[in-house]
């Protein structure tokens, strides 16, 4: 009898664990690589932001999920002044950072957090400034050394913004990553600890997941916040299985080991429509592909170089082959979803002969030689670089031009290129926060140089056109100086525009209320896992 109470006891005690088992929600993200990082200020990619800002930390605003819209986040309300410079921000109270092994919080978030979040990357005197080799390309590159007065605490719930000048952006782009917020505390405990750099390694932040560890190259691992402000997220356990090959992603979606996968190959994705085990989302991108030319290096200093090379490449030819169709051509750095946008320009056409006779007039009637720089990794904008600079290749030998392909590891290409080693290459963007300036300022800005700006482009005309229209609140007066700016942009060429690429999503049967995002993230808050 006590034998039978035992063997009962093991099989309630096995029964409860089932049960326990069962409702452990786990999502398994499967991601083409690694992030370059877990700190959303130093980083400028979509994978690292999936991997840290979107899941572990907060802002100011937000974006609504699935839109453009900005919302209360960490803030819950705010006033603008009548002459647009100070923003004064209420801050949500009762809201908690993540409790870790490692670190256990005090207090709850206040205004030193989000005063050290700014301060880190604007004063250069700050004690974290130089962390980690930071150099916050995106705070760079949306100008804010050059926007922001100061940013000061007022009270524990209330911090004052002050700008230099006003900008029609700013509200909408607190709530992109590189503005995420950071604990003081975390940072100050580290600081004294002697190992700062770990509040970049190891994120705390207030998000809806917290941060459980990263197996380099293979998996990231994250737990639901269960005191997260916002209420706790349905999915338990997330984890981001690093999957290289798209084909061996497909297979672990199709095997029920993954619950979404990212950038399929545009080869499966017909089959994918058709396949009974997956839901392929998808959604038109905010984002370009496209070819840089340096601009300060000959021969792409001639202006009309760079428009022979833009005649001299089959755009058609490109979507057929590498997006498969999930994309349109290109003719402005803005895509065509966006507000601002210029329809009334007509974009190069493929025109061989036209090419050749721009050549000859800038003195390469017999062609040159060049490089091509091929992006190592696949990104929202461009499903497969390699091939898309192999269809380049090929279109420039036609009209004289020969040009080899290289390449360099992914961190490796991005300094090289900040550095301006570049001859061409391709690149690609995704805007993050719905406004043209977003594209046109870091993408064109002579102040991003050395930056985001890879083309190397430097124009006044541009920069005095960008200026004015951020200083502007009237849509329509800002959208025809934008009109006019792509005007500008399509006569110097200093680009070649390829191509605005389709997102798609593909997930399991099991993952309800998955909301794409228009800039090409992965936010898993609010998304919902059956069995």
């Amino acid at each position: 009898m006590k034998f039978t109470s035992k063997l009962s006891l093991v099989a309630a005690t096995l029964l409860v664990a089932g049960v326990a088992q069962a409702a452990d929600k786990t999502f398994v993200n499967c991601v083409s690589r690694s992030p370059t990082g877990f700190s959303p200020a130093l980083v400028m990619d979509g994978i690292s932001y999936n991997a840290s800002s979107q899941q572990v930390y907060n802002r100011l605003v937000e974006f609504k999920r699935g839109s453009t819209d900005i919302e209360p986040a960490l803030a819950e309300s705010w006033t603008i002044s009548d002459d647009g410079l100070t923003y004064t921000f209420n801050l949500r109270k009762g809201v908690k950072f993540h409790t870790t092994k490692e670190y256990a919080p005090s207090r709850e978030f206040n205004a030193d957090d989000v005063v050290f979040s700014f301060q880190r990357q604007l004063d250069p005197n700050h004690p974290y400034h130089s962390v980690s080799k930071a150099t916050y390309p995106y705070f760079n590159a949306m100008k804010f050394p050059k926007l922001l007065k100061s940013v000061e605490k007022v009270d524990d719930h209330t911090v004052k913004i002050t700008l230099n000048k006003q900008d029609s952006t700013f509200l909408a782009s607190l709530g992109m990553d590189f503005i995420s917020i950071y604990s003081a505390e975390y940072a100050d405990k580290l600081l004294k600890e002697g190992k700062p750099e770990t509040l970049d390694t190891t994120p705390i932040g207030t998000g809806p997941f917290v941060f459980s560890g990263y197996q380099l190259d293979q998996r990231i691992r994250f737990l639901a916040h269960k005191d997260y402000w916002n209420g706790k997220a349905d999915i338990d356990r997330l984890i981001f299985d690093i999957v290289p090959d798209a084909t061996a992603r497909y297979a672990k979606l199709q095997a029920g080991a993954c619950d979404m996968m990212d950038f399929p190959n545009a080869a499966d994705l017909e089959k994918m429509k058709n396949d009974p085990k997956i839901n392929l989302l998808s959604q038109e991108g905010l984002n370009i592909a496209y070819i840089a030319f340096n601009t300060e290096k000959a021969p792409f200093d001639n202006v009309k170089v760079r428009q022979a090379l833009n005649y001299a490449v089959d755009k058609n030819a490109i979507i057929d082959a590498v997006y498969r169709g999930a994309g349109v051509a290109a003719k402005n750095p803005l895509p065509p979803t966006i507000w601002g946008y210029n329809n009334e320009i007509t974009g190069y056409e493929y025109n061989p002969e036209k090419a050749k006779a721009l050549l000859k007039e800038a003195g390469f009637e017999n062609g040159f030689e060049t490089d091509i720089w091929v992006q190592p990794v696949v990104r929202a904008s461009n499903p497969n670089p390699r091939r898309m600079a192999e269809l380049v290749q090929a279109d420039w030998e036609k009209v004289g031009v020969k040009s080899k392909l290289v390449t360099y590891e992914w961190g490796d290409y991005i300094k090289r290129t900040k550095a301006g080693e570049l001859t061409a290459g391709t690149y690609g963007w995704s805007g993050d926060n719905g406004d043209p300036d977003n594209f046109l300022s870091p993408l064109f800005g002579s102040d991003n140089v050395g930056n985001s700006n890879y083309a190397r482009f430097k124009n006044p005309e541009l920069d005095a056109l960008l200026s004015k229209a951020i200083s502007l609140s009237d849509k329509g007066e800002r959208t025809k100086i934008y009109e006019q700016a792509q005007v500008l942009l399509k006569e110097q060429a200093p680009w070649i525009n390829v191509a605005h690429s389709i997102n798609f999503a593909p997930t399991s049967k099991r993952v309800q209320d998955y909301k794409q995002s228009p800039f090409g993230y992965s936010y898993f808050y609010g998304t919902k896992v059956v069995d």
